[in-house]
């Protein structure tokens, strides 16, 4: 064979081995599909949205399985199957994101990122390890890791930049992210009844990025310039955001304690919220914050989650997450099914090697919300779970809250959250994940009494499971985690990576989209109760933040990017 010949066979081979052709490891039925009509928005700041008719052959959340991403088509009277929204002409050059390669003396390991002392813990060496030869249950391939999220190269080092120049003021040279709203309202049927007021909410979650936080791990932004990393420049910005969205309920993340009470809060107050705060314990900076209109909520109860708990060696990380029990206005009779309503923020540990205490902290989490999200007597209230969880799409933590069910046994802990593509670290899982003196149970609800041991009382012990734990909420997502052509939904980004760690998951009615669209357990509440998905604000993926210089930028102020999602509580 010539030269030339094997060289362009090569090159055939290199180009073949970057394919479209993605799809998650999570089940979908190919007969399962439907044809979604529903119109794509562009928001932008400083305008109302523009609707653009579209037609997109695509689920709406969790099981979405992209195989023809060329077969897109036009239809002269329905418009286009797929429409690009329109971008500005504009280029990453190299010194827009930098990488050097002479790290800081400060910097911690490439794997940490905003590492703070909730993240540092002592290594027991009695705890299980992973043993060197292959376990089967949890043996790794292309397309069930849950690392697999990183497969599209989305955690690619960027170039080098020349920082020789000072600091420079923002220079306004790229245009704002375009964001799409998608709407889903026309795929219900309308109601044929008007004896009840329909109630219909938006809910927005944002990480925000705590000023401290990011001067404390100023390595990550080094793409950035001083000015638009100043908390002076940042918080207008923010505040913009919030007012753009204007959400019905807001879920915040990192929110600063000082800059909480000196100027978010106020500034959410004289837009009409209602505004509750949970700051981290052991003297930490930021917090949680749930706030709501009050006009369209009125608050029944509240209560903080902690997640340090004394005496439990493995709950000892200074993460909180705030639950509120919220009755819609109008919604005067308490006996009614759809007069309350439960929001939980929440915000879990970073550390990608220690999915232990991540499934530890969820469990605690969905303990708290089994005992407070329901009606005086008994009946259950829908539920919806945002948050920062540090965990990926598919990742055995975002399944079991999907799903309602994990199996761990042997499952290394630094493969629970996916956060990382190759993790690294020996600890396995053991059972029981918590200890009992937690008082939670494998079901993650309190224990109100002991049970008493089989073998006491003379019956049978029970048949041997595998090692497991389980959950009652049985959640949807109001995202699909993955953009239209396929590539993975981008909810954070920064120098070291680009991923999705941010969610809101609700508890779906009879007939919400997302029953229709994916193959999940979730279900919804007696008589159909729950929520049904009327629209979103679309994601993007890497190369659309490559655009507008990643983030934070002059125009998006924090290192993640909001979620806003539109629901209806059915009755």
């Amino acid at each position: 064979m010539s030269l030339s010949s094997r060289s362009r066979l090569m090159f055939l081979r290199r180009l073949t081995s970057f394919g479209y052709n993605w799809s998650p490891p999570s089940p979908a039925f190919n007969d399962g599909w439907r044809t979604l009509h529903f119109t794509r928005t562009l928001c932008l700041p400083g305008g109302p949205p523009r609707p653009v008719p579209l037609n997109l052959r695509q689920h709406l959340s969790g099981a979405f399985r992209l195989l023809h991403p060329h077969s897109w088509t036009c239809n002269p009277e329905k418009g286009l199957t797929f429409l690009a929204l329109p971008q500005r002409s504009l280029h990453l050059s190299s010194g827009l994101m930098e990488r050097s390669n002479k790290e800081p003396p400060h910097k911690p390991p490439p794997h940490k990122r905003r590492r703070s002392t909730e993240d540092h813990g002592s290594r027991d060496s009695s705890e299980p390890r992973l043993p060197k030869t292959e376990n089967s249950r949890h043996t790794r391939s292309s397309t069930t890791s849950p690392n697999y999220w990183f497969k599209n190269g989305a955690n690619r080092e960027p170039p080098p930049q020349n920082t020789s120049a000072g600091p420079q003021m923002p220079t306004k040279l790229t245009a704002p992210l375009y964001r799409g709203w998608e709407e889903f309202s026309s795929f219900y049927e309308p109601q044929q009844s008007s004896n009840q007021q329909r109630c219909e909410f938006s809910v927005l979650t944002y990480n925000i990025l705590s000023q401290d936080l990011l001067q404390d791990n100023a390595y990550l932004y080094r793409h950035c310039t001083d000015s638009v990393l100043s908390w002076a420049f940042r918080l207008p910005n923010l505040l913009r955001e919030l007012q753009l969205y204007d959400a019905d309920i807001l879920c915040l993340q990192e929110v600063q304690h000082n800059h909480y009470e000196e100027q978010i809060r106020p500034a959410l107050q004289a837009r009409g919220y209602w505004c509750e705060y949970k700051r981290r314990t052991g003297g930490k900076p930021d917090g949680c914050a749930v706030a709501f209109k009050r006009d369209s909520f009125s608050l029944l109860s509240r209560h903080a989650v902690e997640y340090l708990r004394p005496g439990v060696s493995l709950l000892d990380r200074d993460n909180v997450g705030l639950i509120l029990l919220l009755r819609p206005a109008g919604g005067t009779d308490q006996s009614q099914p759809s007069s309350c309503l439960c929001v939980a923020n929440t915000h879990l540990l970073y550390n990608p090697r220690r999915g232990d205490i991540k499934l530890a902290q969820t469990a605690l989490l969905l303990a708290e919300i089994g005992r407070l999200a329901h009606l005086p007597d008994g009946t259950p209230c829908p539920v919806v779970l945002c948050g920062d969880l540090n965990s990926v799409p598919w990742s055995p933590l975002y399944s079991f809250l999907r799903q309602g069910c994990l199996e761990y046994e042997g499952l290394p802990t630094a493969w629970v959250s996916g956060q990382e593509e190759n993790p690294r670290g020996q600890r396995v899982l053991s059972a029981p994940i918590w200890p009992p003196s937690l008082g939670i149970n494998r079901q993650c609800q309190y224990q109100t009494q002991s049970s008493p041991d089989p073998a006491a009382v003379g019956q049978p012990p029970p048949p041997a499971f595998p090692p497991s734990i389980e959950h009652s909420l049985l959640l949807s997502s109001a995202y699909s985690h993955l953009v239209h052509d396929g590539r993975p939904e981008i909810t954070t980004s920064h120098s070291r990576t680009s991923i999705t760690v941010d969610y809101i998951l609700y508890t779906p009615g009879a007939g919400d989209v997302a029953a229709h669209t994916e193959h999940s357990k979730a279900a919804p509440l007696p008589d159909g109760r729950g929520l049904h998905l009327l629209g979103r604000l679309g994601l993007v993926g890497q190369s659309e933040l490559m655009k507008v210089k990643g983030l934070p930028n002059e125009h998006h102020s924090s290192d993640h990017l909001p979620l806003l999602a539109r629901f209806c509580l059915c009755p």
